[in-house]
């Protein structure tokens, strides 16, 4: 289920035909149901034996779901909790076994052996169902909204089987909440064309990112990691700052297509980044990364954890933190790299909670020629340097290559000549038009929502810009470098 495929965007816009249709224009149950067949499908033909753990999975928690509506709506909470228990227990023992039982088992296996015991380490051939990590959470957060009385079970199967799978975001999100998504699909949804031609741009800019930067940045950085011993120090630095340009671009990139597909069904879908490298401290950097996630983790995880720990003043705020964001690198997959990732990000955090600037957000407000001031600008550059430091962790295959990679970059070569494979000066242009255009349209829902400002008011500069960038994905398909990075996880 490729969203770059050109097979795959024609199809969206075939289904958008036939949802416009009189049988189903003018019938939401009619809409929603094309919508979960084309899913299903889409799924099945990828991945069946997951399919099937999706199904059970989406029957079993509608029925748990309206189990807690009956005693919560009875008042009976209590007699919930242990409903709601069962069905967070279930998705993460979902995720505990498909994802972490054999990490859990090496690491244990590795521990034993450091400790001179020694014993057979079962092979275990569990397959990573695709999409796991991001439909688990909207069932856990289904139930528990349920159990706060924040929505209501949903009696219609067809409808939660849809939020469950919506077929644009179950591979990669964004991960939408119940309330957002299911009170959307209740009326039927009418062709409108402000929202065709946003679902169109949002399509394109996610495709220029993806294949015209992500993928034409993937095989420097690959070649790095690839050879790290016969890499000077130089060239690892460089490698280093490029990596956060390539991850965003990929991963925007395909929020962007979720998000665009979404609008061109008439579905508005959660956004999941918001110009995260000009933010001037990392948790400001946080609320603009992976947002959907983000605030995921942040009520369901965070919340309980401040609470818990109130009575230790910011102390217990800091636990909170670190706890919340070694979940959060740990979500990504069976690896201390994600955890040490995670912890790091943490530690981050500590000088702004003890400094009184967690949970503070100051305006951003352009100095001369619309430009950052420089006060910000140089946040902006720490940030950006403090989660260079952090996507090293992330990237590394291991921690002896992460390590690996830090001795390398600290060392004499560090002041020689960069010798990067592959490298163009064609990749900073490409750089510095992503930031420019971030930063020009920082305020609108996508790059290529125009909205009439300076030379773009005119038709015809706009249509050159479209065309410009069609021009630009034709000519680097043949160069794609692969899937989304964020579809392992």
């Amino acid at each position: 289920m490729n969203l770059l495929s050109f097979t795959f965007l024609a199809s969206i816009f075939l289904l958008l035909a036939v949802q416009n249709l009189p049988f189903f224009s003018k019938r939401a149950k009619s809409q929603n149901a094309l919508l979960l067949v084309v899913g299903y499908l889409l799924y099945a033909g990828t991945d069946i034996r997951g399919f099937l753990l999706l199904l059970v999975s989406t029957i079993a928690y509608y029925f748990l779901g309206i189990a807690i509506q009956k005693r919560v709506g009875a008042g009976e909470i209590r007699k919930a909790y242990p409903l709601t228990f069962l069905g967070v227990a279930f998705g993460v023992g979902l995720l505990l076994y498909f994802k972490y039982l054999g990490f859990f088992i090496q690491s244990l296996a590795t521990l034993a052996e450091s400790l001179g015991w020694t014993f057979d380490t079962p092979t275990l051939h569990i397959l990573l169902p695709l999409g796991l990590s991001f439909y688990t959470f909207r069932l856990i957060s289904y139930v528990i909204e349920i159990y706060r009385a924040r929505t209501e079970a949903e009696r219609n199967f067809v409808d939660f089987a849809l939020y469950i799978s919506f077929f644009p975001c179950i591979v990669s999100g964004p991960i939408d909440r119940p309330n957002a998504f299911l009170s959307q699909i209740k009326s039927a949804r009418l062709f409108r064309y402000a929202d065709f031609l946003t679902g169109c741009r949002m399509i394109l800019w996610g495709m220029f990112l993806k294949i015209c930067i992500a993928d034409t940045l993937a095989p420097t950085t690959d070649a790095v990691w690839q050879s790290l011993s016969d890499t000077n120090g130089a060239a690892l630095l460089l490698s280093a700052l490029i990596y956060p340009v390539q991850m965003y671009s990929d991963f925007c990139g395909y929020s962007l297509l979720a998000i665009g597909i979404g609008r061109l069904l008439g579905l508005r879908i959660t956004p999941n980044f918001r110009t995260p490298f000009f933010a001037r401290n990392v948790a400001e950097y946080w609320r603009r990364w992976h947002m959907s996630l983000t605030s995921w983790i942040t009520d369901y995880v965070f919340m309980p954890l401040n609470i818990l720990f109130r009575d230790y003043a910011r102390l217990g705020t800091a636990l909170a933190v670190i706890i919340n964001l070694i979940v959060i690198g740990m979500w990504h997959g069976a690896n201390w790299t994600y955890a040490l990732f995670g912890l790091y990000h943490g530690l981050l955090f500590i000088p702004l909670i003890y400094g009184g600037q967690f949970g503070k957000t100051r305006k951003l407000k352009p100095g001369k020629w619309e430009l950052p001031k420089a006060g910000d600008a140089l946040r902006m550059l720490a940030t950006y340097l403090l989660v260079t430091v952090a996507f090293i962790l992330f990237r590394a295959p291991d921690v002896s290559s992460a390590m690996a990679y830090f001795s390398g970059f600290f060392s004499e070569s560090l002041f020689t000549s960069p010798q990067l494979p592959s490298f163009r000066l064609l990749y900073v242009a490409l750089i510095m038009l992503l930031f420019i255009a971030d930063w020009v349209y920082r305020n609108d829902e996508c790059v290529l929502c125009f909205h009439g400002k300076g030379l773009m008011k005119y038709r015809a500069a706009r249509w050159m810009v479209y065309y410009a960038l069609l021009f630009a994905i034709y000519a680097n398909c043949e160069n794609l470098h692969g899937d989304f990075i964020y579809s392992q996880f």
